[in-house]
């Protein structure tokens, strides 16, 4: 029985390690690539923290079925071995996992800074819209084609809900707001996350190189209709976002009446 006891804890291990493996192939990690390059770079990171803890967890395991086979091994009879611990290795496992949890912080900082801190946003970043969140949706106000985003609103802004189109191939930056309680604007395959504050306008930035739809959801729990709150990013060539804006600008505007309707009138 003791022989069985060890092999089932030093079994386990070697499955988990075995489906960690196999999960690349099966897209259990992350949802497919990245589609942006700093999702690329906190990919990275992720990666790095993963060979850090298989390591530990493959060194641990280790010595976890020496012991356990060192203690099976022990007839019943056998005297105990007592041990009042060491003092070398208690500093040697304090100072080592220090040593990783400081690396990590110090090499991640470039990467939290040019996606978190303003000074360090790309140069020629361009606000394109303000989204909004709400119970339960996505409130997208775009500045009039030619025109800049402004902070406050406009009376030729243009606006949709749960459709938000940037041009790729270049950083694009969206104003994020919440109309009541706290959100949080998440599109997994570009890896971008950021609650939503009340009070606060929060600039959040990212680039898309390649033409495509991706997801835009809620990832804080905001209250019955979380689970709904859901929109889609659509990326596409600067030509045609400049054709979308004038194509929204062209609906908004309309009355419903052709533009002869008054000329016949009047004749």
């Amino acid at each position: 029985m003791k022989t069985f006891w060890c092999l089932l804890f030093v079994l386990w291990p070697i499955i988990a390690i075995t489906a960690c493996v196999v999960a690349p192939s099966m897209n259990w990690w992350f949802p497919g690539e990245a589609a942006s390059p700093l999702g690329q770079r906190i990919d990275d990171l992720f990666y790095l923290i993963n060979v850090i803890v298989t390591l530990v967890f493959v060194g641990t395991q280790i010595a976890l079925g020496y012991v356990l086979f060192k203690g099976a091994a022990k007839r019943d009879d056998d005297k105990a071995w007592f041990s009042h611990g060491s003092h070398k290795l208690e500093v040697i496992w304090t100072i080592v996992p220090g040593g990783i949890l400081l690396f990590l912080a110090f090499y991640q900082m470039d990467v939290w800074g040019e996606f978190r801190i303003k000074g360090h946003f790309p140069k020629d970043v361009e606000a394109v819209a303000e989204v909004t969140a709400r119970q339960f949706e996505w409130r997208i106000r775009y500045p009039a084609p030619g025109r800049p985003l402004m902070q406050d609103r406009q009376p030729d802004d243009l606006y949709t809900v749960n459709d938000l189109h940037v041009p790729t191939g270049r950083p694009v930056l969206i104003n994020l707001r919440t109309a009541d309680v706290q959100h949080a604007f998440f599109s997994p395959e570009l890896r971008v996350k950021q609650d939503a504050v009340p009070g606060l306008i929060i600039p959040v930035w990212f680039e898309i190189p390649k033409r495509g739809e991706y997801t835009l959801t809620c990832a804080e729990l905001c209250g019955w209709g979380h689970y709904k709150m859901k929109a889609r990013i659509a990326a596409e060539p600067e030509a045609e976002f400049r054709q979308y804006l004038e194509q929204l600008q062209i609906e908004q505007n309309d009355d419903g009446f052709p533009d002869d309707a008054g000329e016949d009138e009047g004749d």
